[in-house]
């Protein structure tokens, strides 16, 4: 049980304070963006190095530790999306009126920067883990891409919960390209695959032939999708994910930062619904 039960606590907690502590530094004045990114900047380095180094290792520590490696080269790119850094060649709000694939292109725009360096960290990961005896920090990366990218396209289409209020003052044009509806036609097909691949994952686990090492690596790969399923959850429940990461919006308290409020000036981007 206890191999279940330690990793799984582990994946939980790093998640929930790794994002708190992004969301308390996105809420901060902007003056403080770039020594955040800098300091996160000099965890992603060594973080890289990790995961070349420890993939290499069968050891439990390894594997915990490839892990940890992972979620902070991942926090790297979200902080430089999140501070503003990194976005894309588009910096303004959706045009009035545009629709269908067209408006797809301008959101595509604006988020060009930012995908492309997911996806080239994704690649770098890949060429640091190519045949490595213990992949958890490939796992890992590629988890967490593929289910940011089915968050992103949700929101996209139209979910009930957008989590505007997560942006900070100078990314609030984003909104202008979210949806606000109950739900859309992904949803139901997001869930599904996310669901059955986090059971085959567990399923996975149990095994009883299994080293620990690697039932452990399946559990911190598991609990990250299971945290992405409720993650998808909260984007069409009546109730939103705020409640949990309370003490990360506290930064935004008379900082000049929103919170759940926006400023005069996003209130005048209209969501569109």
């Amino acid at each position: 049980m206890s191999t279940i039960l330690a990793p799984a606590l582990f994946a939980l907690l790093l998640w929930w304070f790794s994002t708190g502590l992004i969301l308390y530094l996105d809420g901060l004045p902007e003056r403080t963006y770039r020594w955040s990114l800098l300091g996160a900047t000099l965890l992603a380095a060594p973080s890289l190095w990790g995961v070349a180094v420890f993939s290499q290792q069968e050891t439990l520590l390894a594997t915990y530790a490839a892990f940890t490696c992972a979620l902070l080269f991942w926090g790297w790119v979200e902080m430089s999306f999140l501070l503003g850094f990194i976005t894309g060649s588009r910096r303004t709000g959706c045009p009035p009126g545009a629709r269908g694939w067209r408006r797809f292109g301008y959101a595509w725009q604006a988020l060009s920067h930012h995908e492309l360096t997911l996806f080239a960290a994704l690649l770098a990961v890949v060429a640091l883990t190519w045949g490595a005896a213990n992949p958890v920090a490939l796992w890992t990366f590629a988890s967490l891409w593929l289910m940011r990218l089915s968050t992103k396209l949700n929101i996209f289409l139209g979910v009930r919960n957008l989590s505007e209020n997560w942006l900070p003052l100078r990314l609030r044009y984003l909104q202008t390209y979210f949806t606000r509806k109950p739900m859309n036609w992904l949803f139901p097909l997001s869930i599904t695959a996310a669901t059955a691949a986090a059971f085959l994952v567990f399923r996975a686990a149990l095994a009883p032939e299994l080293p620990p090492h690697e039932a452990t690596a399946l559990v911190l790969v598991g609990t990250l999708l299971a945290l992405g399923i409720l993650e998808h959850w909260f984007l069409v429940l009546p109730v939103t994910i705020d409640a949990l990461f309370r003490w990360g919006f506290r930064s935004r308290e008379g900082s000049g930062q929103p919170d759940e409020r926006a400023s005069a000036d996003a209130q005048q981007l209209k969501i569109r619904s």
